[in-house]
């Protein structure tokens, strides 16, 4: 095997974009939709996987909200987030800070208490039996209205003490930050960490919203924020991190060839970027997928993999002296690696 990917394989890392919704894999679709007696359009698993081939973000979150029918009850969220916990303990991912999408459950008569409690309660196991941290990330669905952006935080207060932020997410196009300016200040004055996508389809001007209007801490995809000069200087002047999904970017056109990913310009730019898998079981795979793509499209070396990963956990919404214990494992993963 290629060193690189030994390196990557045995180095703990921290995955920052990930939609819990998004690790739905056709297996555990299929079989939630049995459980719960949910009619699907897809006879089989193989059905579902051929629906898994889209080449644009609309077709991919049509099949995305298709998905979500099939997660009725706090078990089955549970199930979902067991099941994406135990491909990071597989990758060797030691701390995650998962995206959920309330309003995809609360829509369609699912009380957001549903939803949270499993997602958390496997989060809380995760951490207890396999060593793995957590922060939960509750996103607003950019298509929709303000004032559904406000019930749904309005709905979170009692569990905002396991909430570490909020993120906008879904339909970019015409969907600027700016929609939500109003949203976003309220769960700052909640003490809420902020993050919105921005710049994977919409453009850098979304991006400079997103850091004005809403005052993110960190900006999820961001590629084409490369596109401007003067917003690539301050996201390096302010170490504003990129949460970036290569995979995703492919499956969704956002670059036409992984060749031509933009994330070693990230790096020589000085910009703080990591990597992630976005929605995996729609997007060809994990974070390990995810770098090794790169390793094998790009030639990424093992410094650069290096930086991505410690960029991970130096992005990570987690208490100063805690990400020094992770980032001190990291060394002493790179340390054994170089002896080897």
């Amino acid at each position: 095997m290629d060193s690189r990917k030994t390196l990557i394989a045995n180095l703990p890392k921290a995955e920052l974009h990930m939609h819990i919704e998004g690790s739905l894999e056709p297996e555990l679709m299929f079989s939630l939709a049995q459980r719960n007696g949910v009619e699907l359009p897809y006879a089989s698993v193989e059905e579902i996987r051929q629906a898994y081939r889209f080449d644009c973000l609309q077709d991919f979150l049509d099949v995305y909200y298709q998905g979500m029918s099939v997660l009725q009850t706090e078990r089955d969220f549970f199930d979902l987030t067991w099941a994406y916990l135990e491909h990071c303990r597989t990758d060797n991912v030691t701390h995650v800070e998962i995206f959920f999408d309330p309003q995809g459950h609360t829509d369609r008569g699912i009380p957001f208490a549903t939803a949270f409690e499993g997602i958390a309660s496997a989060l809380e196991k995760g951490e207890a039996e396999l060593g793995i941290s957590s922060r939960i990330i509750m996103c607003f669905l950019r298509h929709l209205d303000e004032e559904s952006a406000f019930e749904t935080l309005r709905q979170a207060e009692p569990f905002l003490d396991r909430i570490a932020g909020v993120g906008l997410d879904s339909s970019e196009k015409g969907h600027p930050p700016t929609k939500f300016q109003r949203v976003f200040e309220r769960a700052r004055e909640l003490g809420l960490k902020i993050v919105a996508h921005a710049g994977e389809e919409g453009p850098p001007g979304y991006v400079w919203e997103a850091l004005d209007a809403l005052g993110v801490h960190r900006i999820d995809h961001g590629n084409r924020a490369l596109e401007d000069e003067a917003l690539v200087a301050r996201i390096v002047a302010e170490q504003i991190p990129l949460t970036v999904c290569p995979q995703s970017n492919l499956r969704l056109a956002v670059v036409k060839d992984m060749a031509d990913h933009p994330i070693r310009k990230m790096l020589a730019l000085g910009i703080k970027a990591t990597v992630n898998s976005d929605d995996p079981a729609y997007f060809g795979g994990y974070v390990n997928d995810n770098f090794n793509a790169l390793v094998d499209a790009l030639d990424l070396p093992e410094d650069e993999i290096i930086t991505l990963v410690r960029n991970s956990f130096e992005a990570a919404f987690l208490p100063e002296e805690v990400k020094q214990q992770h980032l001190a494992r990291l060394e002493a993963a790179v340390e054994q690696h170089a002896t080897h």
